[in-house]
């Protein structure tokens, strides 16, 4: 019986972390098929034969995820101080604007619950992608039936993983170091329920 499991990967973006993100998708695809080769479409998205995966990185990460069936996106943000209200008040509706309530954890929850969002409909942010309600907890997106948004934890980041078909597991592998030796793996099972301020 084949497991339904989405994996994501993250990684130091080192000195290039587009190169980065592109070894680290490529190890990770080296454990679900054979001989994976990376390619992209015409818009840029990353592409290998056989699976569904997403890549993001933000100023020191990567973060990668694949699974063997459905669609997936993966959205990435270091958490340091900035200002996000401008931002906020210009893509988020008042809802969601109450909900994170000038919270910097809250507004980057709500981001890159868009952004991976966008990358599993093959969107981006484009056609109106910072627009599209997201959930406030993880769970399904009721502005895209059929999607649903779980944030993982990873110390001094936000990430979050959109899919279709719910996976029975997803796992969390951190990479401490560009080179892939050190590695700290935690399993999930779906759903995820993460709380916080």
């Amino acid at each position: 019986m084949n497991v339904a499991v989405v994996d994501v990967w993250t990684a130091p973006g080192g000195d290039d972390s587009r190169a980065t993100a592109h070894a680290l998708l490529l190890s990770l695809a080296g454990t679900l098929v054979d001989d994976p080769v990376l390619t992209h479409a015409a818009d840029g998205r990353p592409e290998i034969a056989g699976l569904a995966v997403s890549i993001s990185h933000s100023r020191s990460l990567v973060a990668v995820a694949a699974r063997r069936t459905g669609v997936i996106g993966v959205d990435l943000e270091d958490v340091y101080p900035r200002e996000v209200s401008g931002l906020a008040r210009r893509w988020f509706d008042p809802a969601e604007l109450d909900w994170m309530a000038g919270d910097l954890l809250a507004f980057l929850q709500l981001w890159t619950a868009k952004e991976a969002v966008g990358k599993a409909l093959g969107l981006g942010l484009r056609n109106s992608g910072l627009r599209r309600r997201v959930p406030f907890e993880d769970g399904p997106v009721e502005s895209v039936p059929g999607l649903y948004v779980v944030r993982l934890p990873l110390a001094g980041a936000v990430l979050a993983v959109a899919f279709d078909e719910p996976p029975h597991e997803i796992v969390l592998t951190e990479h401490h170091d560009t080179a892939l030796r050190s590695t700290v793996r935690s399993r999930t099972s779906f759903p995820v329920v993460v709380r916080g301020n």
